[in-house]
C-alpha cells in the first residue's frame, strides 16, 4: 500500500485541484476545507489540515512530518522546503525525546513567502497574523548537541502578530512574542518575552521598542496590500 499511495501522490499532481482534493481525503484521510486549495506542490505529511480560505502556492515542499496544520486564510506563497523527521522512526536519531512532535502549525491570517526551509524535526508553532517575509529565511529545530554527541531538537513558537524579516536564521528554543519584529538577517538563538520590541542582529537582542498603535499589529486580514 505505501508503494502504490508514494506512486499515486506522484501522479495525482497533474490532476485537477477538484480532484486531486478528492483522492487527498479518500486515501490519505487530510481534512481539507471546500474552499482551501494546493497548487502544483508536493505536500505530503502523515496529517494535513486546511481550514477555509488556507492556500499552498506553487513549487512547494513538504515531506515527513507528522502533522501540519494551515489555519483560515493561512497561506504559503512558492518554492518553500518544509521538512519533518517521523516520530515513529527506526532511526537512532532523537529517541531520547519521547514527547517530541515533527508539526507545523500555521495560524490564521498568516502567511509563509517563498524560498524559506522549515525544518519541523520538532514543533514549528507560528501564531495568527504572523508573517515570513522575504526570501531565505531558515528555521531550524534540530542540531548536533555537541555535549552529548548526538542529533538533539527543540520547538520554536512564532507568536501572533509578528514579523519576520528576510534572511533570518531561527533555531531550536526559540521563541519570538507576539507583535514583535525580527530584523532582516538576524540570528534569533533565544526564547524572549517581552512583546512590542524590535529584535535584531547575530545574536538577536532587543533594539527598541515598537509603537502599540502600528496598523500591522491591528490588522483584521492577513494579507498586507
Amino acid at each position: 500500500m505505501f508503494k502504490v499511495k508514494k506512486i499515486l501522490s506522484i501522479i495525482i499532481l497533474f490532476f485537477p485541484w477538484k480532484i486531486r482534493r478528492f483522492f487527498l481525503i479518500k486515501i490519505w484521510k487530510y481534512d481539507i476545507h471546500s474552499e482551501a486549495r494546493i497548487g502544483f506542490s508536493y505536500i505530503y505529511p502523515r496529517m494535513l489540515k486546511m481550514a477555509k480560505g488556507s492556500e499552498i502556492g506553487h513549487l512547494n515542499v513538504a515531506v515527513n512530518l507528522e502533522l501540519m496544520v494551515l489555519g483560515e486564510n493561512a497561506s504559503i506563497a512558492r518554492l518553500n522546503w518544509i521538512t519533518g523527521f517521523p516520530v515513529n522512526s527506526e532511526s537512532l536519531h532523537f529517541k531520547h525525546q519521547k514527547e517530541r512532535r515533527s508539526e507545523l502549525i500555521l495560524g490564521d491570517n498568516s502567511a509563509i513567502t517563498k524560498h524559506h526551509h522549515i525544518d519541523c524535526t520538532n514543533q514549528v508553532n507560528i501564531g495568527s497574523y504572523v508573517t515570513i517575509a522575504g526570501y531565505y529565511s531558515q528555521l531550524l529545530t534540530h542540531s548536533i548537541n555537541i555535549e552529548d554527541n548526538r542529533q538533539d531538537s527543540k520547538p520554536i513558537k512564532i507568536g501572533d502578530y509578528s514579523f519576520i524579516g528576510t534572511n533570518s536564521v531561527i533555531l531550536g528554543g526559540a521563541v519570538l512574542p507576539s507583535y514583535s519584529v525580527l530584523g532582516a538577517k538576524a540570528l534569533l538563538n533565544k526564547a524572549y518575552e517581552e512583546e512590542y520590541v524590535l529584535y535584531g542582529g547575530i545574536p538577536a537582542k532587543p533594539v527598541t521598542a515598537l509603537t502599540k498603535d502600528a496598523k500591522y499589529f491591528k490588522r483584521t486580514e492577513g494579507y498586507v496590500y
